[in-house]
């Protein structure tokens, strides 16, 4: 029972990361997307895990390790997108004019990070993949089983800007932390409430 509970968990929080973004996405179209160099620094960081984690993916297949490869899809979705990556956007998401930069390429990003992640799922959670490229492509689309893993472009790799965010998220973490013991001892009562000072 804790193992088929823990699979379960697993496979929530991957269906979750696909109906947020498809929710995202909707009414998404090619005038609205923005290149790589134009996007905000968030952004460019997400591209560059996108390129890390497709040389995993294929280094993880050549050598049959299916379990690894599913724990890195699953910490790229829990971790880098839906702890991170979606929870700082979501603000722009809701709240931007549609014509913003910073939300044109907030959905520029989903969308590669969409058509990236539901062909590496595909193979995994066979019918959840097709149900979700189905319902971002239109019934005629051709299935998801039909497509190869996605090109991903080398000028999407930037070293300096993966360390500088590692370094951020790891602050992050204090500060969140920080936040959550003030909640509990009422000096808060939401994250927006509070204000930190980082020394």
């Amino acid at each position: 029972p804790d193992i088929l509970k823990q699979n379960g968990d697993v496979y929530r929080r991957l269906r979750n990361t696909l109906r947020y973004l498809l929710g995202a996405l909707k009414g998404m179209n090619a005038k609205e997307r923005v290149a790589p160099k134009e996007m905000p620094e968030l952004e460019r960081w997400v591209l560059n895990r996108l390129l890390e984690i497709d040389g995993i993916m294929r280094d993880d297949l050549a050598k049959f390790d299916l379990g690894h490869l599913m724990t890195t899809l699953f910490n790229f979705c829990n971790a880098d997108l839906s702890a991170f990556y979606f929870d700082i956007r979501k603000d722009s998401l809701y709240c931007d004019s549609a014509d913003t930069m910073r939300r044109r390429a907030a959905r520029t990003v989903m969308e590669l990070v969409f058509n990236h992640l539901v062909v590496w799922l595909a193979p995994f959670l066979s019918f959840t993949a097709e149900e979700a490229w189905l319902s971002h492509f239109g019934d005629s689309a051709n299935s998801v089983h039909l497509q190869t893993y996605p090109a991903v472009p080398s000028e999407w790799k930037d070293e300096i800007l993966a360390k500088k965010w590692a370094d951020i998220r790891v602050i992050r973490r204090v500060v969140t932390g920080a936040m959550e013991l003030a909640r509990n001892e009422k000096k808060i009562g939401a994250p927006l409430q509070a204000h930190p000072h980082v020394y």
